[in-house]
Parts: C-alpha cells; sequence; structure tokens
C-alpha cells in the first residue's frame, strides 16, 4: 500500500506538484517552491531537502553539467543509481531530471521516499527528519558505512544550523535552524570520520581522518626512494566531500588523490599514502602528491578561508618534508599539469591568499582551525580558557540539538604533534576525553547536554584548565 501511494505521488505532472504547496506557505521563487512542491507530494521535510541540496551542490545544477562522480542537478541525482531510480519513479524523462531544477528536485524527494518506504518510516515517522537519517545515508551512494554516515551527518549538521543560499538565478532560498535528533540506527556503529584520531593510524598527515581509496585506483610504490616528490597539485573535486571519498573508494572510478579537504571548516582526509601513486594528474603522478578541494570551479562559494588555510597548513607540511620550495612552480593547478585536459581550481581559486598563507613563517604558523570549525555547523562558543601561550580551551554550545562541544586549539607548535587534550563531563554522566599528540587540535568532544550542568577542560603545552561544575540549563 505505501509503494502504490508513493508512485501515485510520483505519477503526478510537475505543473500539478508546484501547487501543492503547504497552506499558508509563500512563494519565495522557482526553486524555494519546487522544495515546497516535492516535500508535500512525497512527504519529505523540506528543510531536510533543502540542506541535503546544499550539502552536495549549494544548490547550483550547473546547467545539467554532471559532477566527477556523474551526478546531475541540484540533487545530485547519479547515472545508474539515484537519476534512474528518479525516472522510474517520477515517470520524468532523464534529461528533464538532469537540466530543470523542479524535476531534479521532485526525482530526489521520490527517492528519499522510497529509501523511507522501505524503512517502513509511517506518516507520523515522516514528519519527524530525525528519522529520515538511515534514508539519507543510503541517498550517498556509499560503499562503506563510514563515508555514508559522514554524507548523512553532513546533512544532519546543516539541517540543525540552518541554510541561507543564493542560487545562480539569484534566488535566496534558506531553512531555518531546528533541533533534530537523528537516529543513526546501524550507523551508530560505523567510524566517525570526523573523529580524525580515532581513525588516523595510517595517515601521513597529524590530524587528517583515513579512508583508504580502492586498490585498483592507486598504484603501490615506495616514494620518494622508487621516484622524488617535488611537486603538490591543487586539485577541485567537481563534487562533495563525502561524494568524493566515495567515488575513490569506488573501483569504476579509476582515480584517486592522496588528499581531500571539506570546504566547510577544512576538515582533511587521506586516501591514498604519500608513498603510493594517486591516479590524478597524469604524467605528474610520479613526482607530486595531489590534494582535492571540495566543490566546483565555476561556483567561488565552496571556496572558504577555513578551507584555504587547512589546505595550506597541509602543503606546507608537505613541502617541509620532501624539501619542495614554496613556489608556483612546483605547487601548481591541475590545469597547469603538463597535457592536462582539465581547467580545475578554476578561476575562483584565490592563488595570492592561498600563498600567503603557504609562505607563512613556518615557525609560529597560524592554526589554520577555529573552535567552531572543529565542532561543526551550528555550535557557538559561549566559553573559553587559556592554556598559557600554548593554546586556547572552548567550550561551545549547539541550541539546535542541545549538544556541548569542547576543543582545545593550539597556539604554539602548530603543525607539529605535542601532547593536547580536551574533555567534556555532563553532569551525572562519565568524562569523555579525546588526548594524545596532535598537531593542530585535541577534541571534537561532543555530548548531550541540554538542561544539564557541564564541566569542561583541556590541556596544551604544561599548562591545564578544569572547569567547576558550571553552564547549567
Amino acid at each position: 500500500m505505501k509503494l502504490r501511494l508513493l508512485l501515485g505521488a510520483a505519477a503526478l505532472p510537475l505543473s500539478l506538484l508546484l501547487t501543492q504547496q503547504p497552506a499558508g506557505a509563500a512563494s519565495a521563487g522557482p526553486m524555494a517552491d519546487a522544495f515546497a512542491a516535492a516535500s508535500s507530494a512525497y512527504e519529505v521535510p523540506r528543510d531536510l531537502l533543502v540542506s541535503l541540496a546544499y550539502s552536495e551542490t549549494h544548490l547550483d545544477g550547473h546547467r545539467g553539467e554532471p559532477s566527477a562522480g556523474g551526478g546531475y542537478g541540484v540533487m545530485h541525482l547519479v547515472t545508474g543509481k539515484t537519476l534512474d531510480r528518479a525516472a522510474a519513479l517520477t515517470g520524468r524523462p532523464v534529461p528533464a531530471l538532469k537540466s530543470d531544477d523542479a524535476a531534479n528536485i521532485a526525482g530526489g524527494a521520490a527517492v528519499l521516499r522510497s529509501y523511507a518506504d522501505a524503512l517502513k518510516l509511517d506518516a507520523a515517522a515522516r514528519k519527524d527528519a530525525g528519522a529520515w537519517y538511515q534514508a539519507v545515508a543510503r541517498y550517498s551512494g556509499a560503499a562503506s558505512p563510514e563515508v555514508a554516515r559522514l554524507y548523512a551527518d553532513t546533512v544532519y549538521d546543516l539541517l540543525a544550523g540552518g541554510v541561507r543560499a543564493t542560487t545562480p538565478g539569484g534566488e535566496s532560498v534558506t531553512a531555518p535552524a531546528r533541533a533534530v535528533t537523528p537516529d543513526l540506527g546501524p550507523y551508530a556503529k560505523a567510524g566517525d570520520l570526523d573523529q580524525p584520531r580515532a581513525l588516523a593510524a595510517s595517515t601521513d598527515y597529524p590530524s587528517a581522518a583515513w579512508a583508504p581509496a580502492h586498490s585498483g585506483n592507486y598504484a603501490v610504490s615506495s616514494r620518494p626512494s622508487s621516484d622524488a616528490i617535488d611537486r603538490i597539485v591543487i586539485h577541485v573535486t567537481q563534487g562533495s566531500y563525502a561524494g568524493t571519498i566515495s567515488w575513490f573508494q569506488n573501483p569504476a572510478s579509476g582515480v584517486s588523490s592522496h588528499y581531500v579537504v571539506r570546504s566547510s571548516d577544512g576538515a582533511i582526509t587521506q586516501m591514498v599514502r604519500e608513498k603510493d601513486r594517486a591516479f590524478h594528474a597524469g604524467t605528474y603522478n610520479r613526482r607530486s602528491v595531489g590534494i582535492e578541494h571540495e566543490g566546483f570551479v565555476d561556483n567561488a562559494t565552496w571556496f572558504t578561508d577555513a578551507m584555504y588555510r587547512s589546505s595550506a597548513a597541509l602543503t606546507r607540511n608537505i613541502a617541509d618534508r620532501y624539501g619542495i620550495p614554496k613556489d608556483r612552480t612546483h605547487i601548481v593547478g591541475h590545469s597547469e599539469v603538463p597535457d592536462a585536459t582539465h581547467t580545475d581550481p578554476g578561476r575562483y581559486w584565490n592563488w595570492t591568499t592561498y600563498m600567503q598563507y603557504v609562505t607563512g613563517d613556518s615557525g609560529g604558523a597560524t592554526n589554520p582551525h577555529t573552535p567552531e570549525s572543529v565542532c561543526g555547523s551550528g555550535y557557538k562558543v559561549i566559553d573559553s580558557a587559556a592554556l598559557g601561550s600554548a593554546g586556547t580551551v572552548y567550550l561551545l554550545y549547539n541550541s539546535g540539538n542541545g549538544y556541548n562541544c569542547v576543543t582545545t586549539i593550539k597556539k604554539t607548535s602548530v603543525g607539529t604533534a605535542t601532547a593536547t587534550s580536551a574533555y567534556l563531563e555532563v553532569e551525572g554522566k562519565a568524562r569523555v576525553t579525546d588526548s594524545g599528540n596532535f598537531a593542530y587540535y585535541a577534541g571534537p568532544v561532543r555530548a548531550s547536554a541540554a538542561g544539564k550542568c557541564v564541566r569542561w577542560g583541556g590541556k596544551a603545552g604544561t599548562s591545564t584548565y578544569d572547569s567547576p561544575l558550571e553552564h547549567c540549563g
């Protein structure tokens, strides 16, 4: 019965779908109308649709051109996967699903609803955005549960923190911040790629998470003894962070990169060891380390200061370890590689800013991370304590989900692994601590603390801070 109801909605003409807005909803523009219509027709929470689309494409359909992973439109419908499923569910032609925003949004909503039906979400459950977590994770198409969780966590961070975006056509689309408790289901047991210290045993760069590319997408080697490493190649993913990680784990892709950097906060995942040859830059594969950056070359909104700073710190670290000069002869864009057919990082990539960050005084390097970038979207600093000159420990709160977060940000020995820690103790619960030799920060340590008092603190260098029981409620 559920499937027949879904197909009944899917078969409605697009013109009728666009009239099915919630009672009292104001018409704000064609894309906002499309989100409202698809939400109503398929009973998918409207703000969840917006958050998913923003995480994938920043609401830019790229004129029907595909991403590197073969995804189309603002909802990133993927050839052979969600695109074909959307066509079957909606009865709409594939060309329309690729290039028409309203059709694409309806297609994405139809696919999400089909996944919700497979999870047996009833009408009441479908009204709870948190109940859709597993459907969102499945929408990712990720090959591993860790990457599916990363994808879903990104969407839910946006949902909690709110979205305010401007489409290529100049339309404003927003989703207000909202409290939501996601039902992780089996994904609660998946490794969390946003907790790199727990997963980074195989990385060459401190604080990077480790998510290995498929073995067929790179060549095992013994660099630099087999081939000198004298170049660093800057790429743009033409896709999302989680989608790129998933694509490099897909044996069909035939490509990879050593690192992937996230737009929102500069988080880094390593996918190929530096000693091995990633397939990223043709004739430069043997001599270079490749760094992919989340985003699209024709949309400047992806290139954040957090991304520039984090990537520059990584580039500086690689250059120092291999003796690579920090100049534009040795740090190049993909488009500058001989015989390259790619245009990335494109005209919106700010080389002046990036190289200034790369060539900064490495002895007194600025930490590229902020407490907000470490803890994630929706978190705001509510308290802090200096740890001498070595760093600062911060307490943050997310009013959208009632969670606190603690992180210690280093100020000295930045880029060098030194003893650093951060902890959070919610009243009546056990203390959770992140402690180790870290290059940039300890944490994030997050816990639900709505209506509770907390103790928090950390250590950097020889300085320690321990709070009293405070910030109650």
